[in-house]
C-alpha cells in the first residue's frame, strides 16, 4: 500500500473513531489487514449520512447529496482509483471494493436509500420500512460480509438481517432525534395498532415522559429487533475465525442497547441510551480473552497430538 493510500485509510479510521465508537471498538479485534477496509466502508456511509442529517436546514438542501451520489458512483465505477490526496474516502472505498470484488450496485442501492430521506419521512407498513432498510442497512451487511470472510447465500441472508437489526436498534433509540428532523422510522401501521397518534409521539419527545401507549409501541419494536438478532445470530459462525471476535463484540454491544431500552422502561426520550464505556471495554476484553483461550487450547491440542509414523512394508 502506498503512503498516499495509507493516509486515505487513516482518514477513514478517524471518521470511524469519531462517529461510530461502539463498532470502532469492535474493529480492534479484527486482524490488522482487515481493519482499514471496514473503516473505509464505515467512513463512506458516514460521509453520506452527514449530507442527509448534518445540515440544520429544514427541509435539507438536496443538492450536496445528489452531487455526492453522482461523484461517488462515477469514482467507484471508474477503472482508475481516485486521488487519495483529493478524495481520501472515495480512494479508500474504491480500493476496498476492488480488493474484495464488491458490487457497485450495492453502493448505488445505499446511496439511493439515502436520497429517499430527502423526501420520505413516514413509512406506512413494516414492509415499506424494510424497503428503505434494504438500501440503508441490509446492503451494508452484504458489503461487510466478504471483508469478514463470509460467503454464500445463507451468510448473506444473515448479514442482511444483522444490518437491519443494527439499524432498527438505532431507530428505536433515536426516535426523539429523528422526530426533531420530522422523520418517524416506525411504521404508521404500528402506531395505529397501539393507538399512538403523532401528537402523542410529539408530546413524548417534548416532555420526555412517554404514555403507556407509546411505551407499548416501543416494546413491540424492541421485540421485532430481537427477532432480527435471532435471525442473524447463526451468521456469527459463518465468518472466518479471525473476524469472528469483532462480529461477536459488535453483535453483543448493539443488542445491549436494547437491554438499556428495556431497563429504562421503554423510555427513549429522557436521554440517549448507550452502553457505558466500561461495559463496552469489558465486552471487547471478554470476547478477546475467550478467543485467546480457545486459540491456546487448539494450539495445545495440536502440539500434543502424536505424529503418525511410517511403517515400511
Amino acid at each position: 500500500m502506498t503512503a498516499e493510500l495509507a493516509a486515505a485509510y487513516e482518514e477513514c479510521r478517524r471518521i470511524h473513531a469519531a462517529h461510530g465508537r461502539t463498532y470502532y471498538l469492535a474493529t480492534k479485534l479484527l486482524p490488522r489487514d482487515r481493519r482499514p477496509h471496514v473503516w473505509a466502508l464505515y467512513a463512506f456511509a458516514r460521509v453520506t449520512d452527514e449530507l442527509v442529517d448534518g445540515p440544520s436546514t429544514q427541509p435539507p438542501n438536496p443538492a450536496p447529496l445528489l452531487a455526492w451520489r453522482e461523484q461517488a458512483m462515477a469514482a467507484i465505477q471508474s477503472t482508475s482509483r481516485p486521488d487519495p490526496a483529493e478524495q481520501p474516502v472515495l480512494a479508500a472505498t474504491w480500493n476496498t471494493m476492488r480488493t474484495f470484488g464488491l458490487e457497485p450496485r450495492l453502493v448505488e442501492e445505499f446511496l439511493n436509500s439515502m436520497v429517499m430521506d430527502l423526501t420520505v419521512s413516514r413509512y406506512a407498513t413494516w414492509a415499506d420500512l424494510r424497503g428503505y432498510m434494504r438500501g440503508s442497512a441490509a446492503v451494508i451487511g452484504e458489503l461487510m460480509a466478504p471483508l469478514l470472510g463470509a460467503g454464500g447465500p445463507d451468510a448473506l441472508v444473515r448479514a442482511r438481517a444483522l444490518g437491519e437489526a443494527f439499524q432498527l436498534t438505532n431507530f428505536i433509540r433515536d426516535i426523539g432525534d429523528d422526530h426533531r428532523r420530522n422523520r418517524i422510522y416506525l411504521p404508521q401501521a404500528d402506531l395505529a395498532r397501539f393507538n399512538v397518534s403523532e401528537s402523542m409521539l410529539a408530546d413524548a419527545v417534548r416532555t420526555a415522559q412517554p404514555s403507556r401507549q407509546v411505551r407499548s409501541l416501543i416494546a413491540f419494536e424492541v421485540r421485532r429487533a430481537v427477532s432480527l438478532y435471532v435471525a442473524a445470530k447463526p451468521g456469527l459462525r459463518m465468518v472466518d475465525a479471525r473476524s469472528r471476535p469483532c462480529l461477536e463484540a459488535a453483535f453483543t454491544l448493539y443488542r445491549r442497547i436494547l437491554g438499556r431500552v428495556i431497563a429504562n422502561d421503554f423510555n427513549v426520550f429522557e436521554r440517549r441510551l448507550v452502553v457505558p464505556p466500561w461495559q463496552r471495554l469489558a465486552t471487547v476484553g471478554h470476547v478477546a480473552a475467550r478467543r485467546f483461550t480457545s486459540n491456546v487450547r487448539t494450539s495445545a491440542t495440536s502440539w500434543h497430538r502424536p505424529t503418525p509414523t511410517r511403517h515400511s512394508s
